[in-house]
Parts: C-alpha cells; sequence; structure tokens
C-alpha cells in the first residue's frame, strides 16, 4: 500500500524537472544555439583584422607553419607602420570631419522636411514625402556623375567641403523618411495646447517635438554617421590627393603598391576605422532601440 502511494507522488515531482529540462532545452536549441551562430558569423571579420594586423609579415605568408587562426608572435610593427609612415591620422580626422559635417547638415534638412510634411499637414503632404523617399532609391553609382560637373564647376573638386555637400543627397531622404515616421507617433494634442497658448511654431518645434524626437533624431544621426563614414564611390571621385582621402578610400589606393598588398597595415587601418563607428553606436544605443519601438505614448 506504502508503494503504491509513494509511486504517484514519485512521478509528480519527477514530470516538472522533466518539463524544465525540456523547455531549456528547447530554449538552447531556439534561441541561444542560433544567436551563438550568427555572433560568430557577425563577429568572425572584425577578429580576422585583429589578428592579422597583430601578426607579423613571417607567419601571414607562410600558412603551412603557422595557424592562420592565431598569432604566434605578436607585433605592433604593421600599427606602427599606419600611423608613423603614413597619413593615416590625417585620413581619420578627415572622415571624422566629413561624417560629423554631413550628418549635421542632414539632420538639419531631414527635421525641417520631416516636420513640415507630417505636422503642418499641407495639401499633398504625402505625396511629397514619397517624392522625397523614392529619391533614396537612385543608385549612387548613377548620380556621381552629373554630381562631379557640379562639384568641378563650384571649384569644390579634391576638397572634403565637396563630400559634406555631396553626401546629403542620399542622408537627407532617407533620414525625413524615418523622421516622419517617428514624428506621426508624437500626439498632436501636445501641439495644439502651445497654440492655444500663443507658441508659434518654431517654438513648438524647439521646445517641444524635438525634446520628445530625441530617440528618432539619435537614430537618424547613427544612420548618417554611419554611411558617411563608409561611403566609398563618391569619396573615390570627388577626392584625388592623397592627403584628403577618406579612410575606405586611402586604406585601398594608398596601400596597395602595384600588385603588393600590405595585409597587416590593411587590417589594422579598417580596425582602427571601425572603432569611431562602434563606438558611436554603443554611446546610443538605448536610444537607438526607443527609436524602433515608438515614441511618446498618448
Amino acid at each position: 500500500m506504502t508503494d503504491a502511494v509513494a509511486q504517484p507522488a514519485a512521478v509528480a515531482n519527477a514530470a516538472p524537472d522533466t518539463m524544465a529540462w525540456d523547455s531549456r532545452a528547447r530554449r538552447v536549441m531556439m534561441i541561444y544555439l542560433p544567436l551563438s551562430c550568427f555572433v560568430l558569423i557577425l563577429l568572425f571579420p572584425f577578429y580576422w583584422m585583429a589578428v592579422t594586423a597583430f601578426k607579423p609579415n613571417a607567419e601571414l605568408l607562410n600558412y603551412k607553419a603557422h595557424n592562420p587562426f592565431w598569432i604566434t608572435s605578436p607585433t605592433l610593427a604593421h600599427i606602427k607602420h599606419l600611423l608613423i609612415d603614413t597619413a593615416y591620422p590625417r585620413w581619420l580626422k578627415t572622415t571624422m570631419f566629413v561624417a560629423i559635417g554631413a550628418t549635421t547638415l542632414s539632420l538639419f534638412a531631414s527635421t525641417l522636411a520631416a516636420y513640415a510634411i507630417e505636422r503642418l499637414r499641407f495639401r499633398g503632404s504625402p505625396y511629397v514625402g514619397l517624392g522625397i523617399y523614392l529619391a533614396y532609391l537612385v543608385p549612387p553609382s548613377i548620380l556621381f556623375i552629373p554630381l562631379a560637373t557640379v562639384v568641378v564647376q563650384f571649384g569644390l573638386f579634391d576638397s572634403p567641403l565637396a563630400l559634406i555637400l555631396v553626401y546629403p543627397t542620399f542622408l537627407v531622404p532617407f533620414c525625413t523618411w524615418l523622421l516622419i515616421g517617428y514624428f506621426k507617433s508624437i500626439p498632436y494634442e501636445l501641439e495644439e495646447c502651445a497654440l492655444v497658448d500663443g507658441a508659434t511654431r518654431l517654438q513648438i518645434l524647439r521646445r517641444i517635438t524635438l525634446p520628445l524626437a530625441v530617440p528618432g533624431l539619435i537614430s537618424a544621426g547613427i544612420f548618417s554617421f554611419t554611411l558617411s563614414w563608409n561611403e566609398f564611390i563618391y569619396a573615390l571621385a570627388f577626392i584625388q590627393s592623397g592627403a584628403n582621402k577618406t579612410v575606405p578610400v586611402a586604406i585601398l589606393t594608398e596601400l596597395v603598391t602595384g600588385d603588393v598588398y600590405q595585409w597587416g597595415a590593411l587590417m589594422a587601418g579598417s580596425l582602427l576605422g571601425s572603432l569611431p563607428v562602434a563606438i558611436f553606436y554603443s554611446l546610443f544605443v538605448d536610444y537607438y532601440v526607443s527609436s524602433l519601438t515608438g515614441a511618446v505614448k498618448e
């Protein structure tokens, strides 16, 4: 009789353990394993750049005697060559100047355009917003030919200012479309109350709408900064002298002589060039995520 009572109790106690194990195994298979594979694939290029940047040429050129995925004798020779023997610090400074300038100009124009399209409610505003977004779909490889003529006529060829003025042609359309969607989620009642109190549209934009739209502005800023930092076609077409080149163009054109690739310096330049964007993302990732989940709730 005692055994008959104890057996159902043991089965009942074992059931939660089995369910917990099944739930844990399902979580590992459905969440952690795919995420681990994704992170591994995503971070492997950065690992390869770091390994190549700190690996001496003897190991880089002899994979039969050395493991290609590990460093036996780390060296700083490639980074030293990049920072001292080349104009990489100036390339990095030029890239930062261009990215910040283009991002600031694009955010200013996009904010005014998005606010006018979404909040002023003039006739045909949805079609204007759609037209601005369609301009983003035009490939840069088609636009750089007529833009080159304009840049030469204004005397801006081989100047970083040319890139600051040209990059908004593909940054403003997308940022405007993004900010239109964010401004749409901000309640209209806030602006209506301000209008009743006698505030002007400029005061409303500066004191009410923009403070509430900070996550959207940061999201658009991250997008603009990243594209400006990594842009290649316009920087290659409009900049000729080595001193004024941006990092993406310079490491490809200045660190390759004939058929000789300075792999250590190339990977070191790519790794150092990716750090500002990574730092920029890490500082504002919370705002970026909040801009994707919505704005002010009514």
